[in-house]
């Protein structure tokens, strides 16, 4: 496939991190239940990705350069690392509780976003069906990926603007990678992939477990 039309398909499916900011716009009554579904949602997206994508995606790739005893360690080593630089900023945070979740997960889907458009660009450059069916899915799980960020920011600060402009920031993440992989083509590997999709997952189950999944239960308690 032409490449032009690989960075646009790439482009696609980051946009649908931005569409996951449609729920600032509805006005609600109960303000906390709609948060409280909405990183509850996000929580457990995200966890079924990073379980059942990036988990064995990057462990397949650290197989493909390493042995089996070795791939282990260094795919626990990067799962750690997620763990703790989400962690560390977690705990060196000042800023409000519910808006620090939505910085977090900006962080955490930008660096999810962009090996997943390198991956989008290249599957789609390489075979067309296989790129279309992984866009498709990428832009299912992007959605309430972009709610794990608009949400938060909205109800934290009252701003449709920030929470629109730091979405906008992850979705243009993915077709950084599309771009990325366009101009440093051969310098791809397989290595980076694990290494990138691993950290991200640890940084994703974090957040997932200890930010979105505790701060959704404690809306959903406290709802009335």
């Amino acid at each position: 496939m032409d490449y032009n039309i690989c960075i646009l398909i790439t482009l696609m499916s980051g946009f649908s991190t931005f569409i996951g900011s449609f729920p600032i716009f509805f006005k609600v009554k109960n303000e906390k239940l709609i948060i409280a579904f909405c990183l509850l949602l996000s929580s457990f997206v995200m966890l079924y990705v990073s379980f059942f994508d990036l988990i064995p995606t990057s462990f397949d790739y650290l197989l493909e350069v390493y042995n089996v005893f070795y791939s282990i360690l260094l795919f626990l080593t990067y799962i750690v690392t997620g763990f703790l630089i989400v962690k560390v900023f977690d705990s060196d945070s000042n800023n409000s509780s519910l808006y620090k979740v939505g910085i977090i997960s900006m962080i955490s889907l930008i660096l999810h976003n962009i090996p997943e458009g390198i991956i989008t660009f290249i599957s789609l450059s390489k075979n067309i069906k296989l790129g279309i069916s992984l866009t498709i899915s990428i832009v299912l799980h992007n959605i309430p990926e972009g709610i794990a960020i608009s949400v938060p920011i909205y109800f934290s600060t009252r701003s449709r603007k920030k929470a629109l402009l730091y979405t906008l920031i992850a979705s243009l993440s993915e077709p950084l990678g599309g771009v990325l992989s366009y101009l440093f083509f051969s310098d791809v590997n397989n290595y980076l992939f694990a290494l990138f999709l691993s950290v991200t997952a640890g940084m994703m189950i974090y957040l997932s477990i200890f930010e979105l999944l505790r701060k959704g239960f404690y809306y959903m308690k406290n709802k009335g």
